[in-house]
């Protein structure tokens, strides 16, 4: 496995690219603004495609990187369920997979140092964010956070094995990585009796906020695409206009989303399956899209969770040629609000 362990100096804060090896698709867990250019030069040197950028929560201390990089390399922007952030991509939950070529993630959902944070694993490691540091913790006196959720946050990630990994969201001493064992040694956080005396350590330390609180937290949650310009708009469906071609012959639903969005949260019935991250092959002469859009003449409608990767993707079909396909405007979160029939894949039973 490629890995790296990038540094912010500004912030503290620990940016992690992940690929199975060079010339292969990669992810970069919460990336910093500041960086973009410094991971552009080494995804360009390593040969890497970025297929995946994602937060472990709205962070505080500095800006995220995620809209730029979208912006800059198309890839898929993710955060966890519980993120007020106005639009991301892909939204994950406890007990979910983020995976590239060659390389998936556990979801843990850990709040307790803000609402929405989310730690990920591999076999031998955990990416804590702010959950958990290097010999402390994360803070819980602002975004929601609470010292007795954190704890408990806390003890689900103490039942991973001693040897894990643990590499943070931040260090402010020096330190790049732990592990679990170790944390549950030496971390004096982690040494209390329980949750109550916890509590009572987080709420007695009176930290000031972060210098970039103000300036973060509203960049933070507003990362969303921008679909109101005038070649996506002209080209976005309303749910209203998509149902009234749902039955149409002539028209084919393409769910740009990963397989688990699709057994989690319920599909289009009928609609064809091509992930965002399969896009360009799927476009290729011969291949699905290409076939449906050309030879077969059928109208696309493009849509994934919420209409980022969609509108995304509406972009991609323009360079290959194909002009004329729409997509559906606040994809399938949008679609079952508004009385979209949909398929649950797992009860096979249509809605």
């Amino acid at each position: 496995m490629l890995f790296r362990q990038m540094f912010d100096g500004g912030s503290s804060t620990y940016t992690y690219l992940l690929a199975a090896g060079p010339g292969r698709e990669a992810l970069l867990i919460d990336p910093v603004l500041e960086k973009l250019d410094h991971y552009l030069r080494v995804l360009k040197e390593l040969d890497l495609r970025l297929t995946l950028a994602l937060d472990t929560h709205v962070h505080a201390d500095h800006i995220s990187a995620l809209g730029a990089l979208r912006d800059k390399t198309r890839c898929v922007t993710v955060m966890g369920r519980h993120s007020k952030t106005d639009r991301v991509s892909m939204r994950v939950t406890d007990g979910d997979q983020v995976a590239i070529d060659g390389i998936e993630l556990g979801v843990l959902y850990t709040p307790g140092h803000t609402d929405d944070s989310y730690c990920f694993t591999l076999p031998d490691r955990v990416f804590t964010g702010d959950t958990l540091l290097i010999r402390g913790t994360g803070r819980t006196d602002f975004q929601n956070g609470d010292p007795r959720t954190a704890w408990r946050s806390l003890q689900k990630l103490m039942k991973l094995p001693d040897e894990t990994l643990i590499y943070p969201g931040h260090d402010y001493k020096g330190d790049t990585v732990s592990t679990i064992g170790e944390e549950r040694r030496f971390n004096p956080r982690l040494r209390v009796a329980d949750e109550a005396a916890y509590a009572a350590l987080m709420n007695s330390l009176n930290l000031p906020n972060p210098k970039m609180m103000d300036v973060a937290v509203p960049a933070n949650l507003a990362l969303g695409l921008k679909q109101t310009a005038p070649e996506i708009a002209a080209r976005t469906l309303d749910v209203d206009s998509a149902k009234a071609r749902y039955n149409d012959p002539g028209v084919v639903f393409v769910d740009l989303r990963e397989e688990q969005e699709r057994a989690r949260d319920g599909t289009v019935p009928g609609a064809v399956h091509v992930p965002y991250t399969r896009l360009e092959r799927e476009l290729a002469e011969g291949q699905l899209l290409r076939s449906l859009a050309g030879p077969m003449g059928k109208q696309l409608i493009l849509f994934c969770a919420f209409g980022e990767r969609s509108a995304l993707a509406l972009e991609a079909l323009a360079r290959h040629g194909i002009g004329e396909a729409h997509h559906l405007g606040g994809g399938m979160d949008a679609w079952i609000k508004q009385g979209g029939p949909y398929v649950l894949k797992s009860a096979g039973q249509d809605i």
